[in-house]
């Protein structure tokens, strides 16, 4: 079982998007022309990339990675990875730890000082960041917005992520 990871490439965006099916199964499916136009965005966007771990050679997980250049800690950019997703039918065969270390090794390779992620609710994924190395030392915040979307009648104002 040989793992790979590697950038994403725009053939891989099928891939990426059933995997991000996974991550978020209550979000409707982009359009594909959207889709296209939002992945050219990524691919421009200075700092980032978009790993794919294959497992032998079939897309099997994900990570986001974008260095964000600092003005503190002597100038040395910060990691900060999101949407890490390995698909189910995959998991606990080593792909996620594959993904985690090579967005280690990106942080390094760019000189960042530390590498920063948000994890959602749930004793599994906290588990898995942990034995990457990765320690809860900070509270996490978020707000979510819904520009231009009134809440419908019954509808939660605050989405459940």
């Amino acid at each position: 079982m040989a793992i790979t990871v590697r950038p994403a490439t725009e053939t891989d965006l099928p891939a990426l998007l059933a995997l991000y099916g996974e991550l978020n199964p209550d979000d409707a499916p982009l359009p594909a022309e959207s889709a296209r136009s939002i992945w050219t965005a990524v691919r421009h966007q200075q700092g980032r990339t978009v790993l794919v771990a294959a497992l032998n050679g079939t897309p099997a997980g994900t990570a986001d990675c974008v260095v964000l250049p600092n003005l503190t800690r002597g100038g040395r950019s910060i990691l900060v990875v999101e949407n890490v997703v390995v698909a189910n039918a995959h998991r606990r065969r080593g792909v996620g730890r594959q993904l985690m270390d090579a967005a280690a090794r990106l942080a390094e390779s760019t000189g960042c000082y530390k590498i920063q992620l948000l994890a959602a609710d749930g004793h599994e994924a906290h588990t898995f960041y942990q034995a990457c190395g990765y320690q809860p030392l900070a509270q996490g915040f978020r707000r979510y917005l819904d520009q231009g979307r009134p809440a419908q009648p019954g509808e939660s104002s605050r989405p459940q992520r």
